[in-house]
């Protein structure tokens, strides 16, 4: 059973200020998972977190993550101002990104990130736009299927992202004709692993292919980013991932691969998202109506909008209805959205306990790739982002969307 970070009397004095739908953190449990991944890497000397900002892109966040030692992890313009904004730049930034505009190669460069190139021929845009840093990463991928025993995690080989090993190999070659003198690996091969085995394969793999790239071209490599991966349990009966047991595995391949290679200097750095922030993060929504047809409905008022992974991926995010979790969970029902789409469903045929109009319901684990998502379709406004602070009392985070700002990019005037 699945338990909500804040009780139902916690609950309705935050919602009597702000009103549902909200997305709600809880900084308790976000410093205490960040200070727990560290300590499962502590072994490993410049062992540094990048925080996905795509996960959860809000400055009061990164600050947090940012006290507790971690940097960010970037993808686009925006995301690298944001970082500048809370005090992250130089090399606590890894820009990782595809299809890059030249401007967000500059502003990379600006800052002083550490840039993680994603394609061979971005070699030569990276120089002709911006220049070659003195650091700089490049992304594997080994094609192929990715499997742990005989389990298949993924298929890298359909990914559009990163390089072959022979374009690893030459990149590293030409980069150091160009500048480069500290070099990293960095690579993702599959999303949301709940299995311990996920990152010591991936460390091996990585590990394997430094050693390689070493001998091939000679480069001094500094780091490898086992970038993200480690994924949260968004079903009750799902286990997690034990991030002790992760960090020792990849420290027995490390131990096994680089450092009989001469590389034991090497440092591992992380890009985690969901894992750092899923869990600590409810949808707070209301029910408004009910519907009685072929099937029973609930309509809340939060919809795909305010979390597209249901209506997108059909993901399951746990239901807690406030006040009635010890209640039968003899009703079936589809708990939906107002938007003029049939998959603005957050469960489908889920059993719960009877809803009645105005019970507030909580949905799991939106604290990574939540309010990010969101989307202005139907001319629906994204919701406000709140903080619940360790002493208990919360803070607004982010406002939620009025109608001027929907408007504000049109050029015209009278609407207000």
């Amino acid at each position: 059973m699945k338990r909500p970070f804040v009780s139902k009397e916690q609950l309705e004095e935050i919602v009597a200020k702000y009103p549902t739908p909200f997305h709600l953190y809880d900084e308790r449990g976000i410093r205490a998972n960040a200070r727990q991944l560290m300590e499962a890497f502590d072994w490993n000397e410049g062992y540094k977190e990048y925080f996905a900002v795509k996960a959860t892109p809000n400055p009061a966040i990164l600050q947090i993550l940012k006290e507790e030692g971690c940097g960010t992890d970037c993808s686009s313009y925006t995301e690298l101002l944001m970082s500048k904004a809370v005090g992250i730049t130089g090399q606590d930034i890894m820009f990782s990104s595809n299809v890059t505009p030249a401007e967000d190669f500059r502003l990379a460069r600006e800052l002083g990130a550490i840039i993680n190139l994603d394609d061979y021929t971005h070699i030569d845009f990276l120089n002709e736009v911006a220049g070659i840093p003195e650091t700089i990463s490049c992304r594997y991928n080994p094609g192929g299927t990715f499997s742990i025993s005989t389990f298949v995690m993924d298929q890298p080989g359909d990914a559009k992202y990163g390089m072959t090993y022979e374009q690893m190999r030459d990149g590293f070659i030409k980069l150091g004709k160009l500048g480069a003198k500290k070099f990293g690996i960095h690579a993702f091969l599959a999303s949301n692993t709940k299995t311990n085995e996920y990152y010591p394969e991936l460390a091996r793999i990585l590990f394997e292919v430094a050693v390689s790239l070493k001998k091939d071209t000679g480069v001094d490599i500094g780091f490898i980013n086992l970038s993200g991966g480690i994924g949260v349990p968004y079903e009750p009966d799902q286990k997690a991932a034990d991030v002790q047991s992760i960090g020792h595995g990849v420290k027995k391949a490390y131990e096994k691969i680089l450092v009989p290679a001469g590389m034991g200097d090497v440092k591992i750095f992380t890009e985690l998202g969901r894992y750092m922030l899923a869990p600590y993060g409810i949808l707070v929504t209301r029910a408004m109506h009910e519907k009685h047809i072929y099937k029973e409905y609930i309509g809340v008022d939060a919809c795909a909008a305010n979390l597209m992974r249901p209506a997108m991926y059909g993901a399951y995010h746990h239901i807690t209805v406030m006040g009635k979790e010890n209640e039968p969970h003899d009703h079936k029902y589809d708990v939906t959205g107002g938007l003029c789409e049939n998959n603005d469903k957050f469960a489908v045929d889920r059993m719960l306990p009877k809803i009645d109009k105005g019970d507030l319901l909580v949905l799991h684990d939106t604290g990574a790739h939540g309010f990010a998502m969101g989307y202005n379709y139907n001319g629906k406004l994204r919701s406000a982002e709140v903080l619940l602070k360790e002493d208990g009392s919360t803070e607004l985070i982010r406002r939620a969307e009025e109608p001027k700002d929907y408007f504000a990019t049109f050029d015209f005037t009278g609407m207000f």
